[in-house]
């Protein structure tokens, strides 16, 4: 959404800076996030665990839900199926 006196022009330079985010930070990133959530949940049971769309989703014996996103594995190569 354009905030109060935001140009196109600026909104254009928003998006041009997502084409310099390096996929090897943004992984790296989302791995400690995930590294430091599975700390959180040392000695608790995990009841059910699924892959839905876009992430995967833990639940836990006392109905928290963990929610992990798809940045930390790779794409297969572009031409393979």
């Amino acid at each position: 959404m354009k905030g109060q006196g935001e140009t196109g022009a600026s909104a254009v330079d928003d998006l041009l800076n997502l084409l310099e985010i390096d996929p090897d930070a943004l992984r790296e990133a989302e791995f400690a996030q995930a590294q430091a959530i599975l700390d959180t949940m040392v000695g608790e049971t995990i009841s059910s665990a699924s892959m839905e769309d876009r992430r995967i989703v833990v639940e836990t014996a006392n109905g928290n839900r963990y929610f992990f996103y798809g940045f930390m594995g790779n794409a297969p190569p572009v031409g393979d199926a």
